[in-house]
């Protein structure tokens, strides 16, 4: 009996499998993530906030490279409140403001894209608990208005917000219009203290920090409340049904008895 020649196709085939597997390619999203984070320690990006880009150049080219590495940093987990401020220091409210929505969405979207081709398939099935599957129900089937509560409430982390998001069922365009709508409030505090942080006594910048320290007292409050009232449903699902007694659930007879 003639011996079987392994075709060569056969174990391209599978070397391609294992390289698109879902784990394979989480892995390169963990390595793209860490490879980002290294840049950023390296770089420095708080030089932004010193040095700009191209310093007083201030035309629509400079604001468009300035998004650009908003959103890449952003992806790299650098803090949008210190890339908030760079925007207003360097461009003013009129320029900066844009420019940083501009790249909140960007930052937003590769993450996203990110998240989904990547990570998606070797998450999902840990999609465990109430919490977690309730959230992916929300996302699926009210992406902009779930996406838009991420948004406006201060405490939840960008980057976090994001790659939650590639994993759940929403879709791309209302993620992305939601970020821009429920993050502008926010950037524009920043942008708007940046601006005026060689003033700091002005009216407009202490409008801006009182803004930003109302927003996070609210967050603070809001997540407070919502441990408690966790706590508050877990201590009262053992309680008894109103109008029923121990005494009187100990005296009823079991069922089938009679």
């Amino acid at each position: 009996m003639p011996a079987r020649v392994r075709s060569p196709y056969g174990l391209a085939v599978r070397c391609s499998r294992a390289l698109l597997s879902p784990w394979a390619r989480f892995a390169l999203l963990v390595a793209v993530l860490a490879a980002a984070g290294a840049a950023v320690l390296t770089w420095q990006p708080q030089r932004l906030l010193t040095h700009g880009l191209h310093p007083r150049a201030y035309g629509a080219t400079e604001i468009v490279v300035f998004a650009v590495a908003y959103g890449l940093c952003t992806v790299a987990f650098v803090p949008r409140p210190l890339l908030n401020a760079a925007a207003g220091a360097l461009y003013g409210i009129h320029a900066g403001l844009p420019a940083a929505i501009a790249g909140t969405v960007l930052g937003a979207g590769i993450a996203f894209l990110l998240g989904r081709f990547l990570g998606r398939d070797a998450l999902r099935p840990f999609l465990r608990g109430r919490l977690a599957l309730s959230l992916d129900h929300q996302l699926g089937r009210h992406g902009f208005r779930s996406t838009l509560a991420l948004r406006l409430f201060p405490g939840v982390p960008f980057a976090a917000a994001n790659y939650v998001a590639a994993i759940s069922r929403v879709r791309l365009l209302p993620f992305l219009t939601a970020t821009a709508v429920g993050s502008a409030a926010n950037t524009a505090a920043y942008v708007v203290a940046g601006s005026r942080a060689a003033s700091p006594t002005s009216p407009v910048f202490l409008l801006a920090l009182g803004f930003l320290g109302v927003t996070g007292v609210a967050a603070a409050a809001v997540a407070r409340r919502g441990r408690g009232g966790g706590a508050a449903v877990a201590s009262g699902s053992a309680e008894p049904a109103p109008g029923v007694s121990g005494s009187d659930r100990r005296a009823s007879p079991p069922a089938g008895s009679a």
